[in-house]
């Protein structure tokens, strides 16, 4: 396995499955016009007989008079009612049925919609496509599955050639990078979706700009906590609610080659309680030191001050004093399916990558630890579809998003790459939280995607944006503060990037 960039450290991270994240990627006109027939309308006048010379006089009727008038009367009227309720609307009809606007003709020519995905095989997404084409034969759609290496400067680069696909596949914090490349959805689509009833808080707060949707998901993750079950059931641990509870397990459980078998700094690590406090081996370090700043009531985007500098020191006390995980152990994930490590942080996704590290492996998970648990705070991160600004088959486009983000079609989407992996994508909906609530794994991501909040510190998107310049901020600073600086000095540095970051991707 090639060595890949990881968006969460100012070195390259080896990868630990063989696959790259997440771990089931395999890497891979308008209509003719109808032609108006011409009518022509030019009476020939009748041949009038010579008259007599002489002629009886006759008293004309007046209804010589009103007869051809009453009968030209009425011939407006008929041709006014064949304008006004027959050709008028034909012709209105004709053009609301634009391609561009989301329509297809009858005249047998198809709309041609090219999807750029990311993560999904087509074999994944193939039958939705044929479903939706049963009652859409005149729309193809084209899936083309991507690779996540430099994805965003590709897509970007295409689109401003207008090269680009007519939907593509984006993460909701590249709003800020993407937002002139997305076309809104039509108003009509937009009620219909309904990011704000149908979605999680988070959703239509990441996705849509003032009333305007610009993107919709087909799926939900966020951090959870995964654990070691037979671990913390032999020490007789229950399933810690907040971090006070996870520092308590982290240092009861960790085991060194010290004789009293203590973690203590400058002893060898042989068994970790959890992986927290660096940058290097930690995938997920920036979500989890994003939550636990959101948590403690942190302005990211001015991350200075008491309540920002307790955050840091509290990441970094797992690693500088109590000395429970250092930058010998492996990447975090695969120190957990290697049972290196007794709890990690991580989004869902991940528990397809350690089970196929170890599929004996009996671990479980749970929603993330609380600081407050009155004001609950998960970390949110998640992928969506946006259809170009570019697209002339926009409303076709957006017709076809609102068709795979309906509660049908998201359950025939999830059982479809379940055949292919252990579960499909949690779903976005909260109508269909009920159906996920239970599930082993994906249940710790719904039980708290109602309270979700998010940031651009989200981990391997790897878009070389917004996301990757923000993370190498607060690595450095976490790095600093483990080297022996100043926490109040190592946040001020990262809070100049921050600025400078937002500056560049103008979030006010």
């Amino acid at each position: 396995m090639e060595t890949k960039p990881d968006s969460n450290s100012t070195k390259p991270t080896p990868s630990v499955t063989g696959q790259p994240p997440p771990p089931w990627v395999t890497q891979p006109t308008a209509p003719a016009a109808t032609e108006a027939q011409a009518v022509s309308f030019s009476p020939t006048a009748p041949v009038q007989p010579e008259e007599p010379a002489t002629q009886p006089v006759v008293k004309k009727s007046p209804f010589g008079v009103i007869v051809p008038l009453l009968i030209f009367v009425l011939l407006g009227l008929g041709i006014f009612l064949l304008v006004t309720k027959v050709f008028l609307p034909l012709i209105n009809k004709t053009s609301q049925e634009a391609p561009g606007d989301g329509q297809t003709t009858d005249n047998g020519e198809k709309i041609t919609l090219t999807w750029w995905g990311l993560w999904e095989a087509e074999t994944i997404v193939k039958p939705l496509i044929e479903d939706y084409q049963k009652d859409h034969p005149q729309t193809e759609i084209v899936y083309q599955q991507q690779s996540y290496k430099d994805y965003r400067e590709r897509l970007q680069s295409a689109l401003a050639k207008n090269e680009g696909p007519d939907i593509f596949r984006l993460h909701q914090s590249w709003l800020p990078m993407l937002k002139k490349d997305l076309a809104p959805a039509p108003e009509n689509v937009a009620q219909n979706i309904d990011l704000k009833a149908n979605f999680y808080p988070i959703v239509s707060q990441t996705l849509q700009s003032g009333a305007q949707t610009l993107a919709v998901p087909l799926g939900f993750d966020s951090l959870i906590l995964f654990y070691n079950y037979q671990v913390l059931k032999e020490a007789s641990k229950t399933v810690p609610s907040n971090w006070r509870e996870v520092q308590e397990i982290a240092v009861d459980l960790c085991i060194s080659e010290a004789a009293d078998k203590k973690c203590a700094p400058g002893e060898k690590i042989l068994f970790a309680g959890a992986a927290l406090g660096t940058t290097s081996n930690i995938e997920h370090f920036a979500d989890i030191l994003g939550l636990m700043m959101l948590q403690n009531g942190v302005d990211l985007k001015n991350p200075t001050g008491d309540l920002a500098e307790d955050a840091l020191i509290f990441y970094t006390f797992f690693s500088q004093k109590e000395a429970v995980w250092d930058d010998s152990l492996p990447p975090s994930v695969y120190a957990f399916a290697q049972e290196k490590v007794a709890m990690i942080f991580a989004p869902s996704w991940r528990a397809h990558e350690i089970k196929q590290i170890n599929p004996q492996l009996e671990f479980k998970t749970a929603p993330m630890p609380q600081l407050d648990p009155q004001k609950p705070i998960a970390w949110a991160t998640f992928w969506a579809e946006g259809v170009s600004a570019n697209s002339v088959n926009s409303g076709a486009a957006w017709e076809f998003l609102q068709y795979l983000s309906s509660k049908e079609t998201l359950v025939k989407f999830y059982n479809q790459a379940s055949q292919t992996r252990s579960f499909g994508e949690p779903y976005p909906r909260i109508d269909l939280a009920s159906q996920l609530e239970d599930d082993p794994i994906a249940g710790a991501v719904i039980k708290q995607a109602n309270f979700g909040q998010s940031w651009y510190l989200c981990s391997q998107t790897y878009d070389n944006g917004i996301n990757d310049k923000m993370i190498k901020y607060f690595a450095d600073a976490v790095n600093a503060v483990l080297a022996g600086e100043g926490v109040t000095a190592s946040l001020a540095t990262a809070a100049q990037g921050v600025s400078q970051v937002l500056n560049q991707y103008g979030v006010k």
